[in-house]
């Protein structure tokens, strides 16, 4: 089915987008995954074309682009021509706007320029050893001591640990309550900021992943992003476009495995003819085209919405839930499509499969969303155990 969503700039945007990909990272993405991190390079070229915080006003060195399109471009691109583990688009749409919408046009002035011009290299620390899904349940600590704030804890599983130069952290400062959090920026070089191992993963091998440790650690005030105690606030606010970011990289992934595919089962023979020509193979595959179709139509209408301001949280947990089930469904069949050839990590369909399991993880999990969903259509347990409550009272 054709995709109306895009008109003649954006297809021009993506034919620059798809050179850079071709020319830029592609070429690269062997050497990456056998050294486990992406080199900086790479965002510095990035920057230079202008593909980092596109959003970014002028002032700030960005292009002023706040149509999402563009990002999904971006996204789409790099599924199909890049790599899975450069992770410009965390950088630029889902820790970048922290700074944008949060902060002191100081801190803006500040911050900003580099991370556009892809000198800074950006992060967010959420996730802790005891603390996943359950935001929460953080124990990271900050503790104010008049000019600056005291942190202290660790974080695990920080995508671009390695290489971020800020990294965007919370931590609890109210330990009266359970959503007294905030964040803060701490910067590459700060007193106490250590970085643990680059973490072995099962996919995503070009990806740096890693530990941070915080050991006092003196953030100064100027470095506090938001109001204070407001954090899980604007942590829930952002989630939204970050499971939207999410979906559609993976729907972008999957029809880059299908195609992959396509591809294959027409050259490749057994029995005498082309695997493309059994029944089973045609079907599974008219199968997949189906499921990619309609979840791009589903994606697309998610993208309107959220550039009108109006993609709701329940939508937006459908999108994620939706698109990283597919990717997962699809990556599968595919390898069994390749045979014995798609277990062979030499063949791009492995890794799409190993790259792909994280999916139904990161950015709220299946299970997660799943009941997100459920309770935007009135089965919420807790509003039905309080009715219960009120009246047997």
């Amino acid at each position: 089915m054709d995709r109306n969503c895009f008109d003649e700039e954006h297809e021009m945007f993506r034919d620059s987008v798809r050179s850079f990909m071709t020319k830029e990272v592609r070429p690269y993405s062997e050497k990456w995954h056998e050294q486990g991190i992406v080199d900086r390079e790479a965002f510095l070229k990035a920057g230079e074309q202008g593909l980092l915080l596109m959003w970014a006003d002028e002032r700030y060195g960005g292009a002023g682009i706040s149509d999402f399109r563009f990002e999904q471009i971006l996204i789409e691109e790099n599924s199909h021509y890049g790599d899975a583990g450069f992770f410009m688009t965390l950088h630029s749409r889902l820790v970048g706007p922290y700074i944008g919408d949060l902060g002191t046009e100081e801190q803006k002035q500040r911050w900003l320029p580099k991370c556009v011009s892809g000198e800074s290299i950006l992060a967010v620390a959420i996730t802790e050893p005891g603390a996943g899904s359950d935001v929460a349940g953080i124990r990271t600590r900050a503790d104010d001591k008049g000019d600056h704030f005291l942190l202290n804890g660790s974080k695990t599983f920080i995508s671009n640990g390695i290489n971020a130069d800020l990294v965007v952290v919370v931590a609890r400062t109210n330990p009266n309550s359970r959503h007294g959090l905030s964040l803060f920026v701490v910067e590459r070089g700060m007193e106490g900021f250590d970085r643990g191992k680059n973490l072995k993963k099962m996919g995503m091998k070009s990806q740096d992943t890693a530990e941070l440790f915080f050991n006092n650690v003196k953030v100064p005030k100027e470095n506090l992003l938001g109001d204070v105690n407001r954090g899980f606030y604007h942590l829930m606010h952002f989630l939204a476009e970050e499971r939207l970011l999410g979906a559609c990289g993976y729907i972008a992934n999957a029809e880059a495995a299908f195609n992959l595919t396509l591809d294959y089962v027409n050259e490749r023979k057994a029995f005498g003819k082309a695997i493309a020509d059994f029944q089973n193979t045609r079907f599974k595959m008219a199968d997949m085209r189906t499921g990619i179709d309609v979840g791009y139509a589903f994606i697309d209408r998610c993208v309107q919405a959220h550039d009108n301001a109006t993609l709701s949280a329940d939508d937006a947990a459908k999108a994620k839930l939706w698109t990283s089930e597919l990717e997962a469904r699809v990556t599968d069949e595919c390898v069994q499509l390749h045979g014995g050839n798609g277990y062979m990590d030499e063949y791009p369909i492995s890794r799409m499969y190993t790259n792909a399991r994280v999916s139904r993880i990161y950015a709220g999990s299946s299970e997660i969303l799943r009941e997100i969903i459920a309770r935007s259509i009135g089965m919420d347990p807790r509003k039905k155990k309080a009715k219960s409550q009120a009246d047997a009272a």
